[in-house]
């Protein structure tokens, strides 16, 4: 079982950290992958890696993640290799952009 979680904010700009604060909580759900996307005026930005979640996101990496809102996901890799590929979210560019995680 994958965690999942998104948040919209209508104040703050940096939701990231508060995705990240939420993946760190649950951690126990994956420890394969861990991955973040936010979205600021219309553009998505992302950061995904293999390992847990504090090794996967370094200060330098959080400055990037620029938005108010975002998804976040852990991995429990049930199928599929445990390479970087399989880890989410998952982005697509047709035709406007769409990023999604899920489980299963």
């Amino acid at each position: 079982m994958c965690g999942i979680v998104g948040i919209l904010s209508t104040t703050k700009k940096d939701t990231a950290i508060y995705i990240y604060d939420a993946l760190t909580i649950l951690q126990h759900r994956g420890q394969d992958a861990a991955g973040i996307v936010t979205s600021h005026k219309g553009r998505f930005y992302m950061r995904k890696s293999n390992g847990l979640v504090r090794n996967a996101f370094r200060s330098k990496h959080m400055a990037g993640l620029l938005g108010d809102m975002g998804i976040g996901h852990v991995r429990y890799p049930t199928a599929g290799s445990s390479s970087g590929a399989e880890a989410q979210p998952f982005y697509v560019n047709s035709p406007y952009g769409i990023a999604f995680a899920h489980n299963g």
